[in-house]
């Protein structure tokens, strides 16, 4: 059982710890995805359809795990990608999981949907920052955020662009999630069992969506489920032409966080892009679409020398790391990984379990006779 940090030892365990700390809706909500959730449980499975070929008596005891990627040299070939509502999870949210990142060498992000300020982090933290920005149909909100990572001194934003509506998340249409939690008869009692969140979540600071509090009022003052808002609160008009009129404001290095397709690739290219987050947001929009992995060899091959690419989503070991480097991506990322752990435990359980896949990693790059992520090639994976 479960039922401690000290028990976890990979993220499977941290999310059977989050789903015994948080109330059903909370939880749910970080563990659900749209539909079916085929490709919520895909995006995981895909890396069980390609082996890994090790090479052996290759003489290795250190093991350089450092990458680059969006300009920034990180110690980890993996970062922290930016998620919503942090501060459901755990009352010290995205300040928990900002100082774990900093603490391992690596990049982290926050959402526009982030529950701290862009200038807090930008002045608290040293590691390298990635500021994920949803576009709003308020102007002013939009060029507002930009601005404020400017000042701030991120080091790259990433554009999501695979939310021109909201998914269907019937898990949270079950439990009646919103942000802000709204009590109705079922999620009272959640609230009341996990007495530990609820007291948390009551009597410590005011709940906010920092970015946007004083733009709008929905999903800090007004409860909405987070589909809703997506289909509501966003710019649906959003394009190619506004994509690049947005990376021509920041004017630093800029992301696609949801590309799919090798064609959407070249046009991130195109419009000056330096990097491209191979993503299906988790499973928790288009149900049915393809895993990043499965989609990750077409689009290096496409743009792999012209921008990095990032392969987002469904990673849960140093081996599915592994392949996905081998393929050809610059750096790994994900979300549900550490937001476990971050239920779990807060700080503690997110530096756990960054030094677990830390651990499988170098473990497995000596098995694997690499020394160095460079030494990763598809030489390496054969698929079944």
């Amino acid at each position: 059982m479960v039922s401690a940090l000290k028990d976890c030892h990979n993220i499977a365990d941290f999310r059977l710890l989050a789903k015994r700390r948080l109330p059903g809706p909370i939880f749910h909500y970080i563990d659900g995805a749209a539909d079916d959730e085929a490709t919520y449980r895909r995006n995981t499975e895909a890396f069980e359809a390609c082996d890994l070929v090790p090479h052996v008596l290759q003489g290795i005891e250190e093991v350089d795990l450092s990458t680059t990627v969006m300009g920034q040299k990180i110690a980890l070939p993996f970062f922290l990608s930016p998620t919503a509502l942090q501060r459901l999870f755990h009352h010290e949210g995205e300040r928990a999981v900002a100082r774990a990142a900093e603490k391992f060498g690596t990049l982290f992000g926050i959402s526009s949907l982030g529950t701290v300020s862009i200038e807090e982090i930008g002045s608290a933290i040293s590691t390298p920052k990635i500021f994920q920005l949803y576009v709003h149909k308020d102007k002013g909100l939009n060029a507002q955020m930009i601005a404020r990572c400017k000042a701030a001194k991120f080091d790259a934003i990433a554009l999501t662009v695979d939310t021109a509506v909201g998914g269907n998340r019937e898990r949270d249409l079950r439990t009646g999630f919103t942000s802000p939690p709204r009590l109705t008869p079922s999620s009272a009692f959640s609230f009341a069992v996990h007495p530990s969140w609820a007291l948390n979540y009551l009597l410590r600071e005011k709940f906010e969506l920092s970015q946007l509090k004083d733009y709008v009022k929905e999903g800090s003052n007004i409860a909405v489920t987070v589909s809703d808002y997506f289909s509501t609160m966003l710019d649906q008009t959003l394009d190619w032409k506004e994509a690049e009129a947005i990376r021509r404001d920041w004017g630093g290095h800029f992301c696609l966080k949801g590309i799919m397709s090798p064609d959407d690739a070249r046009r991130a290219v195109d419009i000056g892009a330096t990097a491209v987050m191979v993503s299906n947001h988790g499973g928790r929009q288009l149900d049915g679409s393809r895993a990043p992995f499965d989609q990750l060899a077409e689009i290096v091959d496409a743009v792999g020398d012209k921008l990095d690419v990032i392969c987002d989503g469904g990673i849960r070991r140093g081996t599915h790391m592994l392949k996905a480097l081998s393929v050809g991506a610059k750096a790994c990322s994900g979300g549900r990984l550490y937001l476990y752990a971050l239920a779990a435990a807060g700080q503690a359980g997110v530096e756990r379990a960054m030094a677990l896949l830390k651990a499988e990693l170098v473990r497995d790059m000596k098995l694997m006779g690499a020394r160095k992520i460079s030494d990763l090639t598809r030489k390496n994976l054969r698929w079944r």
